[in-house]
């Protein structure tokens, strides 16, 4: 019985972990190919998702987001928070916001989970157009 329970509880573990998305996470330049930065994806007590900038791994060319058009404008990239209010729908996270600290603008987004690698999506309107990046879990 106890074995039965074990493998019950690191079953039930596994996929917990599996279908979530906090953490820290090395953010993959879709452009260059190259790692940017570490966000932080964590719930808050909303129930929804958000992640900030932990670590910059690129000297951006202004350490502020000086294009942001909300509360983060001028605000130091390091520690901001740029994925807003994702909720969990099955094995996608979605229904929040994105914002490229580089250009300023903020994007629908919905993420999903595949072992060790998140598949980031930013987009306008529907999700068939967009940006979409791979981040590796840190």
């Amino acid at each position: 019985m106890k074995k039965l329970l074990l493998t019950f509880a690191l079953s039930l573990f596994s996929v917990l972990t599996f279908a979530q998305i906090e953490g820290k996470w090395r953010t993959i330049d879709d452009e260059t190919g190259k790692p940017k930065s570490i966000v932080e994806i964590f719930k808050k007590a909303d129930g929804k998702y958000y992640g900030k900038v932990v670590q910059l791994l690129i000297t951006p060319e202004n350490p502020n987001c000086v294009d942001c058009k909300d509360d983060r404008k001028n605000k130091p990239i390091l520690g901001m928070e740029v994925i807003r209010g994702l909720s969990k729908d099955g094995d996608e996270f979605n229904g929040g916001t994105i914002t490229n600290p580089k250009n300023g603008k903020t994007y629908k987004c919905f993420i999903i989970r595949k072992g060790d690698k998140l598949t980031v999506k930013g987009y306008i309107g529907i999700s068939l157009i967009g940006k979409t990046q791979t981040w590796e879990k840190v």
